[in-house]
């Protein structure tokens, strides 16, 4: 509907003085007070009621004149632990945490499309606004469902977003079936003993024997799992050694697996836990590994992918609209696709001339705020195009 994205447009200051005060106040998963009170204030200036849920979650309802379906929009507003390194005068003021995943930018668009929905109310129908602490890594998603933000009333359909740095503002992208993969992670430790190094045969050189595994880690992936069924291990920290001339007697290491095949997530600890015994054995240390399942793969009902790009195409008009392969980036959306019919898309903020070219969790990541109102109508024409049924809400346009 061409006249929301008019309405979103006619409020884009507000949207950007919001995201600005959301960005310089950036709070981790769980510790969203501000946010979720600058959240609870701006819909309540709308004429909501919102409710806390999952300590720092806001959940709104808006209803239509008649009984329907139940559709649901979720934002996540939690921002990362690491340093805001832009000079922008909207900078993070908290040392050491930073909006840098676009949260901020989420969180904003919610609220305008809540605002839209308002001025626009579905003629029948529920639409239900959720807003959700703790996405990066802590499990907001669980816990919002685990404290009954899927019931009453009941969530038949839902939606969801993330900005994307890599597409230009105004395109929209969207996978047809997977769209992130399943997340987990591992902390490794290799113990051997220390020693001079010069004497290495009177030592169990714990480096040189990570070392080995590092290499055969991923060999398991490259050699042992089905080259059509994605997946990557990565090796993101390790840690041993205090002296240049001795040998290190202990190595802690960790990293991430991300896959889309349930069967080869669920092997992945297997394979690796027999990798790492033999090579440990062959060398005469011991070792432990903690491996932690975290986000399952994010997959799309295929059925709403249609809705998607009618809603993107009346927002934004034709060719605005991309079908994608899958990110083998986590995302905890997936939890309530797990649980209702789910749809995860991706909106461009990139911006060359605005320098939002930086990636998602980079110290200098920023986003083009034109891309704020074109989120809002999106989410809002979507949720009204759910209300009812598709045909006749397109018929009446």
């Amino acid at each position: 509907m061409d006249t929301l994205i008019k309405q979103a447009r006619n409020f884009s200051n507000e949207l950007t003085e919001w995201r600005r005060c959301l960005h310089e106040q950036p709070e981790t998963g769980f510790e969203e007070y501000h946010t979720s009170q600058f959240v609870q204030e701006k819909l309540k200036e709308l004429g909501y009621e919102p409710e806390i849920i999952a300590k720092t979650g806001v959940v709104a309802v808006l209803k239509g004149q008649h009984p329907g379906r139940t559709v649901a929009l979720r934002a996540d507003m939690d921002a990362l632990p690491i340093p805001d390194e832009k000079t922008t005068a909207y900078a993070s003021k908290i040392e050491g945490k930073a909006h840098l995943c676009g949260h901020d930018g989420h969180t904003t668009m919610l609220i305008g499309a809540a605002r839209l929905l308002k001025d626009n109310p579905p003629e029948k129908g529920t639409i239900k606004f959720i807003f959700q602490p703790a996405e990066e890594g802590l499990f907001g998603a669980q816990a919002m469902i685990e404290e009954g933000v899927l019931e009453h009333p009941e969530v038949d359909v839902m939606a969801g977003l993330h900005v994307n740095p890599d597409i230009e503002t105004g395109q929209v992208t969207c996978a047809q079936s997977e769209a992130c993969a399943a997340a987990d992670f591992f902390n490794l430790e290799i113990i051997g003993s220390g020693g001079h190094a010069a004497h290495p045969h009177k030592a169990a050189d714990s480096i040189t024997i990570t070392a080995e595994i590092i290499s055969s880690l991923q060999q398991l992936v490259s050699r042992q799992i089905n080259p059509l069924s994605p997946t990557v291990l990565t090796i993101g920290q390790i840690h041993g050694g205090t002296a240049d001339n001795a040998i290190a007697p202990k190595v802690k290491a960790g990293g991430t697996v991300r896959t889309l095949d349930p069967e080869v997530r669920y092997s992945i600890e297997e394979r690796m836990e027999q990798l790492i015994r033999g090579i440990c054995q062959a060398f005469g240390v011991e070792y432990r590994l903690n491996y932690k399942y975290f986000y399952p793969p994010l997959v799309n009902d295929q059925s709403l992918l249609p809705s998607i790009e009618k809603s993107v195409e009346r927002v934004l008009g034709k060719e605005s609209f991309s079908v994608v392969k899958p990110s083998m980036g986590g995302e905890d959306f997936s939890f309530y696709a797990e649980k209702v019919p789910a749809i995860f898309f991706r909106i461009g903020v990139r911006s060359q001339d605005k320098r939002a070219t930086y990636p998602l969790h980079h110290p200098l990541f920023d986003l083009d705020e034109e891309a704020l109102p074109n989120g809002s109508a999106i989410l809002a024409d979507w949720a009204l195009s759910m209300t009812v049924e598709t045909q006749d809400y397109i018929n009446n346009l």
